[in-house]
């Protein structure tokens, strides 16, 4: 039996190898650094579902002042620049994809629109560009009715006798690039907690070194925690310079709660993530194999545990399964403590959840990693 001292020890050594190996690696480096950055910058800034600089055809068969006014309305941030087509180019404009919407303005509707006749619009919508098909035609329909109601003089609101007054709380600006920053930073979380100790396993197999722990007076214990604690302090810096440097300063997100709890809960899951990189280290022979598990599992994981579309979506029993899944819960903590400003004493529940997967997912590894020295030994 080994002194405490001695194994504390031992385990900064492995620490130590295990951070130098990674170091030299300047690809993954460069990876781990991009991942935190700008894949979160990028990730938050291209992929909004928010309306802007939609792409608009008009065919204005009226010619008539109304119709000027109504395609002078479609301006930015929602709409580009307007382009005047013929009613021949429609059909090859929306199979070229040139425009997200064509907006038909039928001859007569001024006029028409004056003697108190029914009008019908066309509006011809590319839904393949689905986030902003629904979003763009309900503006679209707004703005034509406010401008004809101006135009002719019509009020424009009657009285209501229910007023909804809306507030919106924890990011009053709706900005998509808050949340698709923090979705992006939580999902590379996940995904290089466990290709990190994944890949570090795989190392030691494919460069022989996993013969020369086997002859050093270590425990398979001491090694994956060395692994689990190395690896996961790398990630953890990274996550508090992407926190600070991209979302708070480059992105702009007000952080709304505690970083070092974010920190705290974020180590919590580290513990999941990097026994479950441990586990899949021990059944696979390489890196591909490694990659077609991550397709397989994690990715899945990722997607469905809310990050980027709310459970309530979900069929209910993939509700309930996704609800006992670690990731879930962390991105519940997450969105609680840098949006809300949640406090510990709400996220018992998913603390209790990521520990005990931790725990017990940490314990199968280092038993499996066990097995694998005996049969290597």
């Amino acid at each position: 039996m080994y002194h405490p001292s001695q194994n504390l020890k031992n385990i900064w050594n492995l620490c130590w190898k295990e951070w130098q190996s990674l170091f030299h690696d300047k690809i993954m480096v460069c990876f781990i650094l991009f991942a935190f950055t700008g894949a979160v910058y990028m990730q938050s800034q291209g992929a909004s579902m928010e309306l802007q600089n939609a792409t608009v055809g008009v065919v204005d068969e009226d010619h008539s002042t109304l119709s000027y006014r109504l395609v002078d309305a479609l301006q930015l941030p929602y709409f580009g620049t307007v382009v005047q087509l013929k009613h021949a180019d429609i059909d090859q404009a929306m199979e070229e994809a040139k425009y997200t919407f064509v907006l038909q303005l039928p001859t007569k509707l001024e006029s028409d629109l004056r003697a108190g006749k029914s009008v019908n619009i066309q509006l011809l919508i590319d839904a393949t560009v689905i986030g902003q098909s629904g979003i763009g035609a309900q503006y679209i329909d707004k703005i034509i009715q406010m401008e004809v109601a101006r135009y002719l003089q019509q009020p424009e609101i009657t009285e209501q006798p229910v007023n909804l007054v809306l507030r919106y709380a924890y990011n009053e600006g709706q900005n998509y690039e808050w949340f698709g920053g923090i979705a992006s930073l939580i999902q590379n979380i996940t995904m290089l907690a466990i290709l990190l100790t994944g890949a570090a396993l795989l190392r030691e197999r494919e460069g022989g070194t996993i013969e020369h722990l086997l002859v050093m007076p270590i425990t398979p214990t001491q090694i994956v925690l060395a692994k689990v604690i190395a690896n996961g302090l790398v990630i953890l810096f990274v996550v508090f310079l992407s926190v600070i440097l991209v979302l708070h300063r480059l992105i702009g997100v007000e952080i709304g709660g505690s970083i070092l709890l974010f920190l705290f809960v974020t180590s919590l899951y580290l513990c999941f993530c990097t026994g479950l990189g441990i586990f899949l280290g021990t059944i696979v022979r390489s890196m591909p194999q490694l990659g077609l598990l991550y397709i397989l599992i994690i990715l899945p994981m990722n997607l469905l545990s809310g990050g980027f579309t709310p459970l309530e979506s979900m069929p209910i029993l993939l509700q309930n399964i996704m609800a006992f899944v670690p990731s879930t819960s962390f991105v519940s903590m997450a969105q609680a403590i840098l949006f809300r400003g949640a406090g510990i004493e709400v996220m018992v529940k998913e603390i209790s959840i990521v520990v005990i997967a931790g725990i017990g997912l940490l314990t199968y590894s280092i038993v499996r990693f066990r097995r694998f020295l005996e049969q290597q030994g």
